[in-house]
C-alpha cells in the first residue's frame, strides 16, 4: 500500500509516513508485524534511502512504530481512523499559506493532507486528479482558472460530489450537496471600498489593476465599477500596469503582489508620494504590508477563518454554504 505520487507537493518521506499510517488502519499490518527495511522501501519505490529514514523517524516520534536493532522496524500502536485529504491550490502565495496552516492545524491528527499545486492551468489539474494514487475522503480545491473556466464543471466532475469542497468560489454547473466556504467577491469589494469612501474622496481617479490572463475572478470588476459609479468617482481598469503613466490624484487598487511591488518602484521614480499624490490599496493582507512605506492600504478576506471554515466543514460533515468576512485596514498609503 506503500506508493509516492510525485505530482504532490506533499514531502515524500511524508507520504511514506500517511502510507504506513493508513496500512495500519486498514488492517494490512497490525502491531508487532515487521516493516519493510529502509533499503528495501528506498528500493522499491525509487527514493533516497533518507527520505525512507526521515519519514520513518516521524513515525517513531510520534510512538506509532517502534525499531529493534539489528531486527528492524515493527508496528507499535494500532491507529485510529485519519480522515485523507487532497488540498489542490491554484498557487503558492503568502495568502495561500495561512488558508493551509489555519486547516493543518485545525485538522490536527483526525486527517492526514497530501498538497498538490496546478498554478491556475486546468489541464493541469485535470492531469493531477487524473494521476492520484489513492482515494481520498476530501478534495479542497481552489477553483480559480487563467483559461477554459468553462471547463471547470466537467474537471471537477470526476470528484464525487459528497466529497468536494469548493475553497474562494463557486463553480458553475457543479451541482450536488458539498461544502462552498468562499468570498462574495463582488460584495466585499464594493463594501470594503465604502468602507473607505471619506479618504478616497481627495483623489480624482480611482484605478483597478486586473492583469490580463489571470484567475482573479471578473465580479471584482463589476463591484469596482458599481462602487465608482454609485459615488461618482471616475474610474478605469488598468490591464497592464507597465504600460500605465503613473499620474497625481490617482488611487491605485492591486490585486496582484507583483504589481503592488511594480507600481510603487514606478511611483518611486517619478518621485511621487504615496498617501499624499497617489494612493495605494492591495488586495489580500499579508504580515509584510503593514511595514511596507509605513504600511499599505489592504482589502482582505480572513484567510486564517477560511482554513478554519473548511477544516470544521471537513470535521463535522457540514454541507453548507460559508462566505468569509471581508475586511479593510486602512493604512498610510490612503
Amino acid at each position: 500500500m506503500i506508493k509516492i505520487n510525485d505530482f504532490s507537493a506533499t514531502p515524500k518521506y511524508v507520504q511514506v509516513a500517511d502510507a504506513i499510517v493508513e496500512a495500519i488502519k486498514q488492517k494490512v499490518v497490525e502491531i508487532g508485524d515487521a516493516l519493510p527495511s529502509i533499503n528495501d522501501l528506498s528500493y522499491q519505490l525509487q527514493i533516497a534511502r533518507d527520505t525512507v529514514e526521515k519519514g520513518y523517524r516521524k513515525l517513531r516520534q510520534e510512538e506509532i512504530i517502534k525499531s529493534s536493532p539489528g531486527k528492524g522496524y515493527f508496528v507499535a500502536k494500532e491507529q485510529s481512523f485519519r480522515l485523507r485529504t487532497a488540498v489542490f491550490l491554484n498557487k503558492l502565495s503568502a495568502h495561500k499559506k495561512i488558508v493551509y496552516d489555519a486547516l493543518a492545524a485545525k485538522l490536527g491528527n483526525e486527517a492526514s493532507i497530501d498538497l498538490f499545486v496546478y498554478n491556475s492551468d486546468i489541464a493541469q489539474l485535470r492531469t493531477l486528479l487524473q494521476n492520484l494514487s489513492q482515494p481520498y475522503d476530501y478534495y479542497v480545491v481552489f477553483p480559480y482558472f487563467k483559461e477554459g473556466r468553462e471547463k471547470a464543471a466537467e474537471v471537477l466532475s470526476v470528484i464525487p460530489t459528497d466529497k468536494l469542497l469548493l475553497l474562494g468560489r463557486d463553480v458553475d454547473g457543479v451541482h450536488g450537496d458539498f461544502p462552498i466556504v468562499c468570498e462574495n467577491h463582488e460584495k466585499d469589494i464594493y463594501e470594503a471600498l465604502e468602507s473607505i469612501r471619506e479618504p478616497l474622496s481627495k483623489y480624482s481617479m480611482l484605478k483597478l489593476v486586473f492583469p490580463d490572463n489571470s484567475d482573479y475572478p471578473k465580479t471584482i470588476i463589476k463591484g469596482f465599477y458599481k462602487f465608482c459609479q454609485e459615488y461618482a468617482f471616475d474610474h478605469l481598469l488598468v490591464g497592464d500596469l507597465n504600460e500605465e503613466p503613473i499620474e497625481k490624484e490617482t488611487c491605485y487598487i492591486n490585486l496582484a503582489e507583483d504589481d503592488l511591488f511594480r507600481l510603487l518602484d514606478k511611483v518611486s521614480v517619478k518621485g511621487l508620494e504615496i498617501g499624499r499624490d497617489i494612493g495605494v490599496i492591495s488586495y489580500n493582507e499579508t504580515p509584510l504590508k503593514k511595514f511596507i512605506l509605513n504600511g499599505i492600504t489592504t482589502i482582505s478576506t480572513d484567510f486564517r477563518l477560511m482554513g478554519e471554515y473548511a477544516a470544521t466543514s471537513i470535521l463535522d460533515g457540514l454541507k453548507s454554504r460559508l462566505e468569509v468576512p471581508f475586511y479593510t485596514v486602512l493604512r498610510a498609503s490612503v
